[in-house]
């Protein structure tokens, strides 16, 4: 008698949306494999077999299922609510599983794709054209009547989709929309008026299967956030009967014939008109709980069964009651509580409320369908039934939102290790050991040495005590380039969000809460520089709309023409300086991208001064030579950096080589300094070893990650209180008096 072998199902997506896949997989007594960038994630820990692999890294997702394959035989594959269909095509392919064909996920996935496929096939469409440039946008709005709608081709979730209503909010929201697409690919399209729909279907052996007709509460203009829906639709049968007609049409015309499809559909005075389609059940709730709780069928079950290349069950209903959902959408702010969930949940109707953060977390104003505090799920025998409980339910439920002064470092660092998901661990001390070598990333390159030289160098130094004098308020501030600060502190220049780290936050929203949060500390912030070649602008535009209040600091690039043009683009949004991070010399991901950088000259540095009417900073200077040759080339401030321990292993820390640059500057120019530093004591020292000022990067990243602008204007009054401390108990009445005196190094030391 032979043992029959449990089968296994890949699904690709361990988030909280795939979960209930994930539980219905298991329940129908599979071996589930979950692949998932974060190990964390809900899903992950369900699985019998997890499995850390992007969703979006097809082809290290393909070669692992491969390596599974081989060793234990794969079934079936699939994802439910996030676009990883592309990854599923290509895995199925591979493996020789049931599944669409790639090409036919790619025109899934690729918005520009969709809807030149579904115009050539005569399925109506918005007037759209793919935009890859800001040209590009003031091209199509002479041939396109605002107002027009921008999106990103390969994103999902609302994100960067924005309205265009006037000339004025082009730019914006251009630049929102590249932030959030992976590609840089966008595509600019008539804006429908009239209400939307979202459907789910099964597809298999040449039938198409009508799984849910729902009403999508859009709102938050000039964004597109979904609310909610409600199921099954309220509108009149013959616009429900031509939406699934057009539906049905553009997944024949794609070419999606096995599996799943959403659609989102408008219902325009033309016509309906589709949205968008993805080869997949719908993310939001619809396919998981508010179809299958209104008609008593279990869509994932079926969905799968397709995977495994069965027929599905009777998907007849059998059950006709209407269910809601809406999202938990509170007031921006920290979540001090969330209190009458379990009185919610007894409240006859309510299925389900999904909470996705908890007291301690960040309530954030909604600009897409991500982020959200949480969904209240609902059925009644009508409509209006489902709604009202849904109601009742969100009444009951108490969200208290507090203050910025509520919050509390190890909330911002909670909150932050969320966003990460992996690129870091917002460590209880920032040290590099933990992320070492993750180069893309946050850690240091090679061994992660040159990073952790950095606070290994400062803590050599120790700090006399002196407490007999008259100092009871020391004076923190200093001046920089004819501004008054309120602490020696600049936040240092971070880009690569979605490189470096996985996207929680987008350029703009994090140089927003940079040079907000540091404004209101009363200090000035830094933005950078990038790969892409208009990253810069995000920046510059953000300096621009503070008055100029900001320094933006820009790569090296191999002709010094391109980098006099930024100068020029910084002086005109007013900036109080610029800088060049020469250190930056050898950055691969700047020539990959057409961008290529290398070192400087001091007759090429001298001619970029030459263009400059505000002061010049020099970053990553690590000796008493490249300070000289600073000078010589007319800067006006130099930053003494490692980069972080970014860009070459094994270097010293920066509170190494300082006190011997400091002197040999002797005063002739400012020097700032960066590396290492995490607490007050740390500004002391780097003072006392002979900065002006000193610049402040991961942990100020960590501030911004965990409550935006409050986290940073948190972090720094922190940092000002430690200083002021250490200068009551140093006998330091103000910055000018820091001096080395102060310090000694450790016995042993050299």
């Amino acid at each position: 008698m032979s043992l029959k072998h449990p089968r296994h199902i890949l699904i690709i997506g361990g988030g909280v949306f795939q979960v209930p896949a994930i539980k219905t997989a298991k329940s129908m007594g599979l071996k589930v494999v979950v692949t998932d960038y974060n190990p964390e994630a809900e899903g992950m820990l369900l699985a019998d077999y997890p499995i850390e692999v992007s969703t979006r890294n097809i082809n290290l997702t393909v070669n692992t299922a491969k390596q599974f394959h081989r060793a234990c035989p794969l079934d079936g594959v699939l994802t439910v609510g996030t676009d990883a269909s592309q990854t599923v095509a290509a895995v199925a392919d591979a493996l020789n599983l049931p599944g669409i064909p790639f090409e036919v996920a790619e025109r899934a996935t690729d918005k520009i794709k969709m809807r030149q496929v579904l115009k050539e096939k005569g399925v109506s469409v918005p007037d759209f054209r793919p935009i890859w440039t800001l040209e590009d946008c003031r091209e199509a709005i002479k041939e396109m009547p605002l107002p027009l709608v921008i999106k990103p081709c390969d994103n999902m979730g609302a994100r960067g989709v924005r309205k265009v209503e006037r000339l004025d909010d082009l730019i914006p929201a251009f630049r929102e929309a590249k932030e959030a697409s992976i590609s840089g690919k966008l595509i600019l399209e008539e804006f429908m008026e009239g209400p939307e729909l979202s459907l789910d279907a099964l597809v298999f052996e040449d039938n198409i299967h009508i799984t849910g007709v729902a009403d999508r509460i859009i709102e938050r203009d000039p964004y597109f956030v979904e609310v909610g829906h409600t199921l099954p639709s309220i509108l009149p049968a013959e616009q429900q009967t031509q939406a699934v007609d057009v539906f049905k049409q553009a997944i024949s015309a794609l070419g999606i014939d096995i599996g799943a499809a959403k659609g989102d559909i408008k219902i325009t005075p033309e016509g309906p008109k589709i949205v968008e389609i993805a080869a997949r059940l719908s993310g939001g709730w619809m396919s998981a709980y508010t179809y299958p709780l209104a008609t008593g069928v279990n869509l994932y079950k079926a969905a799968i069964q397709i995977a495994l290349g069965e027929k599905p069950s009777d998907l007849t209903p059998k059950t006709s009651l209407f269910s809601a959902e809406r999202s938990l959408l509170p007031p921006a702010g920290k979540i001090l509580s969330i209190r009458g969930v379990e009185e919610a949940r007894k409240i006859k109707g309510v299925k389900e409320i999904i909470l996705m953060k908890e007291a301690g977390d960040m309530s954030e104003e909604p600009r897409s369908n991500m982020g959200k505090v949480g969904y209240v799920i609902t059925v009644g025998k009508t409509r209006e039934e489902a709604i009202s409980i849904n109601e009742l339910a969100r009444e009951t439920l108490k969200i208290e939102i507090g203050a910025p002064n509520d919050l509390t470092w190890d909330i911002i660092r909670n909150n932050a290790r969320k966003k990460f998901y992996i690129a870091c661990k917002a460590c209880t001390v920032c040290d590099g050991l933990e992320c070492a070598g993750k180069v893309p990333g946050i850690g240091g390159i090679g061994t992660g040495s040159a990073f952790t030289e950095n606070l290994t160098a400062l803590a050599r130094y120790q700090v006399n005590l002196r407490t007999i004098h008259e100092v009871k308020a020391p004076d923190t501030s200093v001046e920089l380039f004819g501004h008054k600060l309120a602490l020696p502190v600049l936040a240092a220049p971070i880009t690569g969000m979605e490189t470096n780290l996985a996207g929680g936050m987008d350029e703009r929203e994090y140089a927003d809460a940079i040079l907000d949060g540091c404004l209101e500390s009363g200090t000035i912030g830094m933005v950078g520089d990038g790969a892409s070649p208009k990253k810069y602008l995000i920046g510059l535009e953000a300096i621009k709309k503070r008055g100029g209040l900001g320094i933006p600091v820009f790569k090296p690039r191999e002709y010094n023409l391109d980098i006099i043009m930024r100068f020029k683009a910084a002086e005109d949004a007013g900036a109080v300086a610029v800088g060049v991070d020469i250190d930056a010399a050898s950055f691969k991901t700047m020539a990959q991208k057409g961008q290529a950088v290398g070192p400087k000259t001091v007759s090429e540095l001298r001619e970029l001064k030459s263009h400059l009417k505000v002061p010049f900073i020099l970053k990553g200077i690590m000796n008493v030579e490249s300070a000289l040759a600073a000078i010589e080339a007319g800067a006006d401030a130099i930053v003494v950096s490692n980069h972080g321990g970014r860009v070459m292993d094994h270097m010293p820390g920066t509170a190494e080589v300082l006190p011997e640059i400091a002197n040999a500057v002797g005063g002739r120019i400012k020097v700032l300094v960066d590396g290492g530093i995490r607490e007050g004591i740390d500004i002391l020292k780097m003072l006392a070893l002979g900065a002006d000022v000193v610049m402040i990067g991961r942990p100020v990243c960590i501030a911004a990650f965990g409550a935006g602008q409050e986290g940073v204007s948190y972090y720094l009054r922190e940092k000002l209180n430690e200083l002021k401390k250490a200068m009551i108990l140093t006998g330091c009445g103000s910055i000018d008096q820091i001096d080395p005196s102060i310090i000694f190094r450790k016995k042993g030391d050299r």
